[in-house]
């Protein structure tokens, strides 16, 4: 009966282990069509604003250099060629492929 039970046991580990196998959970960044999957070192776009209240959006050319839960860091190149890291909200963050796409079809 001790028997029965470890094999049972066991059987079900095994069931689990095959059912959740780990790299069926990770995804290349290629294949997710998500636009807010940034990863380091990678090219994008920060939608920025001077003021809350202002219209106008300015299109800066960044890197992200890390990833928070919920803001990415990014290194943006200042007037004199000097780089400064800032922290800012996925949604204000657009790959550089999308934003040419969307920019391409006005």
């Amino acid at each position: 009966m001790q028997l029965f039970q470890i094999s049972l046991v066991v059987l079900v580990l095994v069931i689990h282990l095959i059912i959740a196998f780990p790299s069926w959970a990770t995804t290349l960044p290629s294949l997710v069509s998500n636009s807010d999957f940034f990863e380091v070192g990678q090219k994008v776009v920060w939608l920025y604003k001077a003021r809350s209240d202002s219209a106008d959006v300015h299109t800066i050319p960044a890197e992200v250099v890390k990833l928070g839960d919920k803001k990415v860091q990014i290194k943006v190149r200042r007037k004199n060629n000097e780089f400064i890291n800032r922290w800012v909200n996925r949604n204000k963050l657009k790959n550089v492929s999308s934003f040419e796409e969307v920019n391409s079809d006005n």
